[in-house]
Order: C-alpha cells, then structure tokens, then sequence
C-alpha cells in the first residue's frame, strides 16, 4: 500500500459557551487542520491537529499547514501501515515542529485498522478500558459563575474537573476557594494556570489555598519554577507544558517533581511517540492525564483510543473538546455519558468526516 494523495482541510471551531478562557488567554473559536491521506489501494485516513492559538505552545494554525505541506512530497508514495517508519521519515523531512506531524500519523493509524480491520486502540495496545473517564473545564471567570458552572456539571454526571487560573494571583485564590467549596465529596478538581503564574505568585496561591483539597497544575512556565512551587505546596502536582519529551517526563520522574504527568498527543507529536512516553509511564508508575490541545471528534477520536489502550490505573482522566464546540465536523466520534467517553469498535479511528463543511481542501499534494 502506498500514499497517492495528502490533502489539507481547514475548519473553525466556535465555542458553545461564547469563549474559552484560561491564564490570559481567551478565544470565541479554534482554528483545527484536518488531514485526509489516500492511497493507492482506495483506503484514507484522516487526522485533525488543533493548537490552542498562536501563543499557548510553540504551535500555531498557519504553521502546522505550511508543515504539512513542507513535508507531504517526500511522504508520497510511502507505506502509510507503518507509522514507525513515517515517523522517522517525517523527522528527516521536517527538524522539530513536533505539531505539525500529529495529523499524519494519526492519519496512517486511521488507514493501517482500515486495512486490517481493527479500531486503532488494538494497534496501540489492546482495548484494556471500555470507557475513559473524562475531566470537565471550567474556563475562567468571575469566581462565583466558575462556581456555579462546577455545580452544574457535577449535575451532568463529570466526577473530575479542571478549574483554568494563572491570572491575577488574589482573584485565582478567590476563584478557587469558591469552585473548591462547591465540589461534592469524592470528586476531584485541579486549578490549571497553563503556565500563567509567576514564581512568587503560585507559591502565595498554593499557600493560600493550603487547607483546599485539589490538584495544582503547570503553576508557573518553566519546570525549574514549578519544581519550587512543588516544594511549597502539600497538593498534588500535575506537569503538563513543561513535559514536552521523554526526556522531561524522565527527569521529572528522577526528581519527583510531579504526582500526574499531562501527555498531549499533539505536543510529543503523534500517536507514535505518545505511545512510547504512554508505555514508559507504565513502566515507572507514572500517571496520566491523556489528551491533545485541542480539536473536534477526529482529534478526540485519537485521544480516546489511546486512553483505551491505557491500564486504568495509569488513567487519571481526559478531554473530549467536540462537547464544547457548535457543532460536530465528523460523525462516529466518542460517545459521552456521565462522565465518561467511549469510541465504537469500528476499523480505524471510527470517524467520518462531514466533507461538506470542510469544503475544498486548501492544499493537495499529489504523486
């Protein structure tokens, strides 16, 4: 089998809610590529890859196109059932830019079931959870309206919630007093401040908030800054921006400077590599938060099969973006039911794309 075509797609994202918001960032809609990878036997695949904006990670919108297109000639004509190989060839073509591969190789993951009729899950280890607990966001807001949509989502049946802080450090400590109070025993909540604290300000928040139960997570940019924060607070710490390779998450390990570990598919660059960080984990007893930065029911499709093919007890939890956004770009994407997702048994990534909303590809690259 081999890749005759790689065409790109690109499809806004608006929020059902009117914004996201989170450190000092807020966004009404996403801007979400979508992959489309055929080949000579008459399969295809797709992949979706969505940066939270241009100024989040190291990735943006525009670029992850213009990659694609970069690397798309030089992957003509290759065996898409082997992503190990794509991998590596894409590394050749293209230095870094680990956002700009995701979509690719989820597109080969999605053709290699396809062709041997298996859901993705099975190619990555084994379908060991029949669903996957999900977190719900609470995007930032006054305290009270984070307050009050926390209690509505615990009605909606979510049991594992991610309050978004990293503002001004008093309000952050307002915010999550207020949200920490409305949650019901048992339930777990974690404030996220997506890097947007200061060193001084996350240890005056955690110490403020000393005697709340939660999860405190990516307080400040660099990893030197939240290992300081750690050693200041007795809540739990969740590492997400900074974990960005293997190497970070092994050092992070070695220096116990995280209870959770983050893993984004999109940031460590695919299914591929988030498999290997996903089976190292495991190995050392790392858990995991599985999920990407953002996306529809393709990029959600992706992060389920993965958390499927996690043992449960290395899966804190995950996201499904598709539940925040207007409307739905693919039919077949993870069910949600009282907290939790589950995708199909269907050969591949089990999702179809709505080709009418995505309209004419803004780029082909053929042999």
């Amino acid at each position: 089998m081999k890749i005759t075509k790689i065409s790109l797609y690109q499809v806004s994202l608006p929020m059902k809610e009117g914004a996201y918001s989170w450190s000092n960032q807020s966004f009404a809609a996403f801007d979400s590529t979508v992959v489309r990878v055929d080949t000579d036997e008459g399969l295809y695949g797709v992949g979706e890859i969505c940066p939270l904006g241009p100024a989040y990670l190291p990735a943006y919108a525009e670029g992850a196109r213009t990659g694609i297109a970069t690397m798309a000639p030089g992957l003509i004509g290759q065996d898409p059932t082997q992503p190990g190989a794509i991998n590596r060839l894409m590394d050749q073509l293209l230095k870094g830019h680990p956002y700009v591969k995701p979509a690719v190789d989820i597109a080969c993951y999605d053709i290699w079931g396809k062709a041997t009729g298996q859901p993705v899950c099975n190619l990555l280890g084994g379908r060991l959870q029949e669903q996957v607990r999900l977190f719900k966001v609470v995007s930032r807001a006054d305290p009270e309206v984070m307050a009050e949509k926390l209690i509505s989502y615990q009605e909606q049946g979510f049991s594992q919630f991610q309050m978004k802080v990293g503002a001004d450090p008093d309000t952050d400590i307002e915010r999550i007093r207020k949200v920490a109070s409305a949650l019901q025993p048992g339930k777990k909540l974690a404030a996220d401040a997506n890097c947007g604290w200061r060193q001084h300000d996350a240890v005056r928040v955690v110490s403020a908030v000393s005697d709340m139960s939660l999860y405190i997570e990516q307080p400040c940019e660099t990893y030197e800054e939240c290992r300081v924060v750690r050693d200041h607070s007795a809540h739990p710490m969740i590492l997400d921006e900074c974990m960005d390779s293997l190497q970070a998450v092994l050092r992070g390990h070695q220096e116990r400077a995280m209870d959770v570990v983050n893993l984004k598919i999109s940031r460590m660059g695919g299914l591929t590599k988030s498999r290997t960080i996903r089976d190292v984990c495991t190995q050392l007893g790392i858990i995991m938060t599985i999920e990407d930065s953002w996306g529809g029911e393709i990029a959600d499709a992706a992060i389920a099969h993965l958390a499927h093919s996690t043992p449960r007890n290395f899966h804190f939890q995950s996201s499904a973006f598709h539940e925040y956004a207007t409307h739905p770009i693919a039919s077949g994407g993870p069910v949600i039911k009282d907290g939790f997702m589950a995708m199909s048994g269907a050969p591949g990534l089990g999702v179809e794309p709505d080709w009418d909303l995505l309209g004419a590809p803004v780029a082909t690259v053929t042999a």
